[in-house]
């Protein structure tokens, strides 16, 4: 049966805490997710959180924390000992999740917190983790897997497999290194058991073998995987040796991740926030595009002011001003919503630069006259004044066509000078477009109602 939060439930699950009623806490949460109790800990302050977490206990208190949003994992750690993050929580998680932990941790504490952890080996492999930068596959992979060397037997392979599987939850494939630990190929757990006992490992192996590298980014990672149709991918390092696996559910969490970032972006909101952070830093996110709107603002308002002249003498000149801003400004956005679309998804067709701006000329072309030639109609059967329906229909026409070809020009340039296209898209072209279109269109009106 599903869980559903409600408030009757917070409710009465603060009242226990109240109380310090432990054995009521742990009644209501004792078959619920990891997950449900990660959600119902952000209804709690943080006092509250704190004694419902220390009532759970080994795996599913690792579980939980890794549910947590980054912020308040990062809030609540600050509030407990290092012996205690290390003991109950560390020494149960994987090792990539166990290094995202430590990660958020604060200096000082990250070097506590792995001195307290007993296995010393799973403590070098969170030390080796943090080495990579959190962006890159390295960042990401974990350390568990299972490994044989070309050189053994099935039979050897498969008691060897028997220990190293106590400390891996999921066994997708079996990788092959030499004695120097440089893969060599990968196995299905089905070959390995099919084949003949003394069959050597060498000669089962699959050497057509998909890898990334420690230095590869995240989209990488899971271009290769979406494209190979992996489950799970190994990591090796610069010269080839393996360094550990990224499995589909570390993939599942970056995509989300990225396309909540990308979100955020197009939105114009700058750094990785959440609905639950602190007011200010919510606040922050969102001022700096939204400044730039504001100067976009100015600018168009100087632009208007500049041409007050031709907007006390052209009669309706002003009516259609909202009309050209909000066209240039949606048409730009989708075209460089498409453009940043396909380059998330690791389209490979921005090879030709030209081709694509043809395109999107076409495009613009084609809904420029389509929509021109719609408030051309308009203004002809309401309008005294062919001038001002000439003036609006061409100027609706170079500002979608211009629109158009902007909105794809920009997140192709970032693209190619390596800069997150997402920037490109949301305020920035909208503001941008706005500013460019008025221009336009003021100097088209101008031109027929010659003022100039």
């Amino acid at each position: 049966m599903q869980f559903e939060l409600n408030r009757e439930f917070i409710d009465e699950l603060k009242e226990f805490i109240e109380q310090q009623n432990s054995k009521a806490v742990k009644a209501k949460l004792e078959d619920l997710h990891p997950m449900d109790i990660a959600e119902i800990m952000d209804e709690l302050n943080t006092e509250e959180a704190k004694f419902l977490y220390l009532l759970l206990e080994g795996e599913k208190a690792s579980d939980v924390l890794i549910e947590i949003p980054e912020n308040e994992r990062r809030r609540f750690l600050k509030v407990l000992p290092p012996e205690l993050i290390a003991k109950q929580f560390i020494e149960y998680m994987d090792s990539d999740d166990a290094a995202d932990v430590v990660r958020d941790l604060e200096e000082d504490m990250k070097e506590a917190v792995l001195q307290k952890i007993a296995d010393k080996e799973q403590a070098g492999d969170i030390a080796d983790l943090l080495e990579y930068d959190e962006e890159s596959a390295g960042g990401l992979m974990a350390k568990e897997l299972i490994k044989v060397n070309e050189n053994w037997t099935v039979q050897t392979s498969l008691k060897e497999i028997s220990k190293q599987a106590e400390d891996i939850d999921e066994i997708y494939y079996v990788y092959v290194v030499d004695d120097d630990d440089f893969l060599k190929g990968i196995l299905s757990l089905k070959k390995l058991i099919l084949n003949p006992t003394h069959s050597k490992i060498k000669n089962l192996i699959e050497d057509d073998i998909h890898y990334v590298k420690t230095d590869a980014t995240h989209e990488d990672v899971a271009m290769a995987m979406e494209r190979f149709d992996l489950v799970a991918i190994p990591v090796v390092d610069h010269i080839g040796r393996l360094k550990g696996r990224i499995t589909i559910d570390d993939v599942v969490d970056v995509i989300r991740e990225e396309a909540e970032r990308d979100y955020q972006m197009v939105s114009g909101i700058t750094g990785d926030v959440e609905s639950g952070d602190r007011v200010w830093n919510l606040t922050r996110a969102r001022l700096p595009w939204l400044l730039i709107g504001l100067l976009g603002g100015i600018l168009g308002a100087r632009v208007l002011g500049a041409n007050e002249e031709a907007l006390s003498k052209i009669q309706g000149i002003a009516f259609f001003i909202p009309l050209i801003a909000a066209m240039a400004g949606n048409v730009g956005v989708q075209s460089s919503s498409i453009v940043v679309q396909t380059i998330a998804s690791g389209a490979r067709d921005f090879d030709s630069f030209g081709k694509k701006l043809l395109k999107e000329l076409a495009v613009g072309l084609i809904t420029a006259f389509v929509f021109s030639t719609l408030i051309f109609t308009y203004n002809f059967a309401f309008s005294n004044s062919m001038e001002l329906t000439w003036a609006v229909s061409i100027s609706l026409f170079i500002v979608i066509v211009f629109a158009s070809l902007f909105g794809t020009t920009i997140p192709l340039l970032l693209n190619k000078l390596k800069i997150d296209p997402a920037l490109a898209t949301g305020p920035f072209i909208t503001t941008m477009n706005d500013i460019l279109g008025l221009m336009m269109y003021m100097l088209i009106a101008k031109l027929f109602f010659n003022i100039i």
